[in-house]
């Protein structure tokens, strides 16, 4: 079996609203303002589609990603987790790049690798948030697709159908899907992403990674805000307006007593 899993680098999205800085011109996060991680969705389809490979000797797992040069970061971190192979779709100095245009890209680097029986992607990213990427894919690529997917398994007979269990709001669906198909991924107690070895990690660099253009499949990618899909009209980091106040008094009484008067003369002037 070949699978294919989707890769998006995100800047970091644990660190503090206020350590993030904004590009008003380009209407995006700036890069540099915070590390670059890859998409934690992502590795859980990623871990997902190594725990195939265990249980299925000969699976091929294909790494894509779409991005400026730094996702070579990404896709090395894949190459460590013993994925097969590693493609980048170089794109330098975009704008913010629309679901429909990123899978346009996703699906025609799909087309130029070996037939997939697996696409495998997270279910959504942790910058925009859209979710909708996956489905987009399938589209293009003209595949069946089931999102929010967390356990990818055989059937007990074998055979080439899949059993994929799906998160809903009331439990879980279990589908049988005959490849190929188009899955997005989401978290899963047995999906969360393993730690590469050091010697592995150094091992990835002496691998080559497959690199494209969006020229070299045909496409162009968007160069300006206009052009894409989806226009970003504002952006801004929320702001918070704290005010602090220290109670004052000679004993502890005081002090309470001044604090619920001041809570009271809150809750009446909010009323």
């Amino acid at each position: 079996m070949h699978m294919v899993v989707c890769l998006k680098q995100v800047l970091d999205p644990e660190i503090p609203a206020r350590d993030f800085r904004i590009d008003r011109g380009r209407r995006e996060a700036l890069r540099g303002s915070a590390a670059l991680v890859t998409n934690i969705f992502c590795e859980n389809a990623l871990e997902m589609a190594l725990q195939v490979a265990e249980r299925e000797p000969g699976t091929t797992i294909t790494a894509v990603s779409v991005g400026p040069a730094s996702v070579e970061d990404t896709l090395r971190k894949a190459l460590a987790l013993k994925a097969t192979r590693a493609v980048h779709v170089r794109v330098d100095g975009a704008v913010h790049t629309a679901p429909a245009d990123m899978a346009r890209m996703l699906a025609a680097a799909i087309r130029r690798v070996d037939a997939a029986d697996l696409v495998m992607l997270g279910r959504e990213s942790a910058d925009w948030g859209f979710g909708q990427t996956g489905a987009l894919v399938a589209e293009e690529l003209a595949l069946p697709f089931v999102g929010f997917v967390d356990r990818v398994e055989r059937p007990d007979g074998g055979g080439p159908a899949l059993l994929l269990r799906r998160q809903t709001d009331a439990g879980w669906e279990r589908l049988a899907a005959t490849p190929p198909v188009v899955v997005t991924v989401t978290n899963d107690e047995r999906n969360v992403p393993r730690i590469p070895k050091t010697r592995d990690v150094m091992m990835s660099y002496r691998q080559a990674i497959t690199t494209w253009t969006p020229a070299d499949l045909g496409l162009s990618p968007p160069t300006s805000a206009s052009q894409t899909a989806v226009e970003v009209v504002e952006l801004s980091i929320p702001a918070r307006d704290v005010q602090c106040e220290m109670m004052t008094g000679n004993t502890i009484d005081e002090k309470v007593d001044g604090f619920a008067r001041r809570v009271l003369e809150i809750v009446r002037a909010g009323s």
